[in-house]
This record gives structure tokens, C-alpha cells and sequence, in this order.
């Protein structure tokens, strides 16, 4: 199973990062703490002190079209939000 889908880089994560070096992924939804401060510990090689988990539902979406009415959902997901060691950093850029 992997555990880390993805990193989050957004303004509001960024100023987490910035303020309380907190770090944002998408996480596979049967991901529990534990799993994922071990998959950030391999992966980028950090001390996680921390992890906080929330899910969320995926949203019903109605579009307008010529042909008709389209109706949807978004993807749900689990969104983790990683608390670094003091004096920690992830570099997300360095790899590209």
C-alpha cells in the first residue's frame, strides 16, 4: 500500500510551514498515524513529532450544459498535516 499520494503545496500550507514547520499530504484513506509518520520518515528522511488526519467527503457537483444537466461527485480523501522536529525541513522542490 502507499501511503503518500501527494504533497500539499498551497498558500495556507505553506504558512503552516512557515510559522509551526507543519507539512500537508494527501494520504491513502486506511492510512492510520502511525503508518503515515513512518512513510514520512523514510521517505524524506525527517523526525516527524507529530501527525494530525481529517477526512473528507467528496462533494456533489451540478454543471449546466447545452446538452443537459451534469451531476457529479469530487474525490473524498485524507489529508494529513505533518509536525516536523524543531529545525527540521522537507524540501518538496529538490526533486523535480
Amino acid at each position: 500500500m502507499d501511503i503518500l499520494i501527494k504533497p500539499l503545496v498551497t498558500e495556507k500550507m505553506e504558512r503552516l510551514t512557515e510559522k509551526v514547520n507543519q507539512y500537508g499530504f494527501i494520504v491513502d484513506k486506511r492510512a492510520n498515524k502511525l503508518q503515515i509518520k513512518k512513510a514520512v520518515e523514510e521517505m524524506y528522511g525527517v523526525t516527524v513529532d507529530s501527525v494530525n488526519t481529517m477526512r473528507y467527503a467528496g462533494k456533489l457537483k451540478t454543471r449546466y450544459t447545452r446538452t443537459g444537466v451534469l451531476v457529479g461527485r469530487t474525490n473524498s480523501f485524507k489529508k494529513a498535516i505533518v509536525t516536523l522536529k524543531e529545525g527540521e525541513t522537507i524540501d518538496f522542490y529538490s526533486n523535480i
